[in-house]
């Protein structure tokens, strides 16, 4: 008496994918934490590098239990699989109902973090290279605009500053012309102009503004990869609590024929 195949290598696969993909995820992080100069992290969420490998050891602990349990049917660790799968479930749809229900706290929340992001902008080389690639991505610059930057020590725009790039803005705030060679400078003195005048050298609106219109913008793709997310764990849920209960019905039909076989061969 054997478990059902299809069950249990289906259920394998899919949590070796997730295996590999978390391992990946966490050699990436540890390579950006040591190519690092400075190894003190501040903030957890300020550090993508962190966050990232949180996220990888995360899944890869996970996922290799279950792939554990299904290649070597092994209900413990089946049944603990399960149930941290069902509990990440949870979390990941009280989370989404809560930034429904409180948006408001959301974005100022989100609000506080991208400041604290670019207070930190030149302390941290992952989170500078997010910051300008979602600037370049949604031609965006700032939080709510482009004199967020004063919150930066770099290129706050009082007098008593003596960085060079005061009253600057990162350059890939900037507005992309035909150019072949990037002009690193492009944003220098920006933050002095009127939004009128500086629109024609740099994206003047805020990327919080951004993010949120292009969210809803593709509302449908975004709701439909959340939820893609959550029926595939639905999925691989399902298959291990189907696995744990072929297994036990296994073991106890097992014992039920020993017990019969014990009966009809007494001991002489």
């Amino acid at each position: 008496m054997r478990t059902n195949q299809v069950i249990k290598y289906t259920l394998f696969a899919s949590c070796y994918l997730f295996w590999v993909a978390g391992g990946l995820m966490v050699a990436v992080g540890i390579y950006a934490r040591l190519s690092k100069e400075g190894g003190a992290v501040d903030s957890l969420l300020a550090d993508p590098s962190v966050v990232l490998l949180a996220v990888g050891v995360l899944v890869f602990s996970v996922t290799f239990v279950g792939c554990l349990g299904a290649l070597r049917d092994v209900t413990p660790l089946l049944k603990v699989f399960a149930w941290l799968l069902l509990v990440i479930f949870v979390l990941q749809v009280v989370a989404a109902v809560l930034g429904f229900l409180f948006s408001g706290m959301v974005m100022e929340k989100a609000t506080l973090l991208m400041g604290r992001a670019i207070a930190r902008y030149r302390d941290n080389l992952d989170l500078q290279n997010l910051i300008d690639y979602i600037q370049k991505k949604f031609e965006c610059c700032g939080v709510h605009s482009y004199k967020d930057w004063s919150q930066n020590v770099y290129f706050d725009c009082r007098d008593s500053n003596p960085s060079l790039e005061r009253c600057a803005v990162p350059f890939s705030c900037c507005v992309r012309g035909k150019e072949a060679v990037l002009n690193t400078m492009c944003g220098y003195g920006t933050q002095k102009l009127k939004p009128w005048k500086a629109e024609f050298l740099v994206h003047t609106e805020g990327c919080l503004e951004k993010t949120v219109r292009w969210g809803r913008s593709n509302l449908f793709l975004v709701a439909g990869l959340a939820f893609g997310l959550l029926v595939l764990e639905a999925v691989v849920f399902s298959l291990a609590v189907l696995l744990i209960y072929q297994i036990d019905f296994m073991i106890e039909k097992r014992k039920s024929v020993r017990r019969r076989r014990s009966k009809s061969c007494p001991a002489t």
